[in-house]
């Protein structure tokens, strides 16, 4: 006895539902990729071409009510922005927080700025830049 062959004579009737599948899952994988590549573009050209500011300290010196801090800033010509800067005690509680301004069609500028504190500050750190 031979058993009759249940599967389909290829091409006759078209394509097999498992092609079908296979196909739109090629198509949601090609746009799904597409969509995290631009995605990441995005972020990068966010975080790198809009980042018009930045800096760094140099140095700062300690005193009783303020701490002088020599940044270092670098930034696009005629952009403008701030730095936040902060000192703390010696017991790690915030003494002095201030934001200096920076504009102007320089490129780098290097400033020694004066932080008011509220009793001596062991440390200057530079929180971050932002542009106007």
């Amino acid at each position: 006895m031979s058993t009759a062959s249940t599967k389909l004579p290829e091409g006759r009737y078209g394509r097999s539902s498992d092609e079908r599948a296979d196909r739109k899952l090629k198509i949601a994988g090609a746009v799904l990729g597409a969509l995290l590549l631009a995605l990441i573009g995005y972020f990068g050209w966010y975080y790198v071409g809009q980042n018009k500011i930045s800096a760094e300290v140099i140095t700062f010196e300690q005193g009783q009510d303020s701490v002088k801090v020599h940044l270092e800033v670098r930034k696009d010509a005629g952009a403008s922005g701030y730095c936040t800067v902060r000192s703390q005690a010696e017991n790690g509680a915030e003494v002095g927080r201030a934001d200096f301004h920076f504009d102007g069609d320089a490129t780098r500028i290097d400033k020694v700025v004066t932080l008011r504190t509220t009793s001596p500050g062991t440390t200057a750190e530079l929180l971050g830049c932002h542009a106007d």
